[in-house]
């Protein structure tokens, strides 16, 4: 199996003050730059949580080889 890396952020704003979210991008050792989509979910942090759980178990559930 290959060695992974996982790359992720979190930061909780009020829903109120975001105008956007955007991509992220990181830059690989060839030099080239790769996107990373950024999710944006809102509610309670009950809410959050049970989506943000959800959300990571369907991203694993893309990668079915690893």
């Amino acid at each position: 199996m290959a060695r992974l890396a996982l790359v992720y952020g979190l930061r909780l704003f009020p829903a109120d003050d975001l105008a956007e979210v955007r991509e992220a991008t990181v830059v690989l050792r060839n030099s080239q730059p790769a996107r990373i989509t950024m999710h944006l979910l809102e509610g309670s942090l009950e809410d959050i949580r049970k989506q943000f759980d959800q959300s990571v178990a369907a991203f694993f559930e893309f990668y079915p080889e690893i």
